[in-house]
């Protein structure tokens, strides 16, 4: 098995696979409700769906990256509060996420793996700490998502 193959299998198993924390985001934001979601349990916090659409955000920047281009981070971070909270709309968001999944698998499966080494020019990383980056920040943020159900009205 080659680098990106071990790599696709991270990114699939914190998706919906088996991975060794023993929790993944599609088993975790299915039993989520837009409402709860939506909800603020922690003042000044941010809410599961914040969190999910920086998720995607941040998944599509670091994509960007490893193709080559040279991205602006917002002052928000990709922390933007939720105007549309319908049950349609965090359907349309968990669906958004499914798509960055499926977009990081493509791009894992065709990826020269001697681009590794390139170097993003805005902060000098690596491609490959990028890739690891953005499977350590969905790890990060799962856990944040883990707790705040915690607190969410069931």
């Amino acid at each position: 098995m080659n680098e990106s193959n071990r790599i696709q299998s991270l990114f699939t198993d914190l998706y919906h696979g088996h991975p060794w924390l023993d929790v993944t985001l599609q088993d975790t934001l299915s039993r989520i409700t837009s409402e709860q979601a939506f909800e603020r349990p922690i003042q000044d916090g941010n809410t599961i769906w914040e969190i999910v659409n920086h998720i995607i955000a941040w998944r599509e920047n670091v994509l960007k990256r490893v193709q080559g281009e040279v991205l602006e981070i917002p002052s928000n971070n990709y922390i933007e509060v939720i105007k549309d909270p319908s049950d349609e709309a965090w359907q349309n968001t968990l669906a958004a996420l499914e798509t960055t999944q499926k977009e990081w698998l493509y791009f894992l499966n065709t990826f020269n793996e001697a681009d590794f080494k390139k170097e993003y020019p805005a902060n000098k990383l690596s491609y490959y700490q990028h890739i690891h980056g953005i499977i350590q920040h969905d790890a990060y943020h799962l856990g944040q998502i883990v707790l705040l159900t915690k607190l969410v009205k069931h």
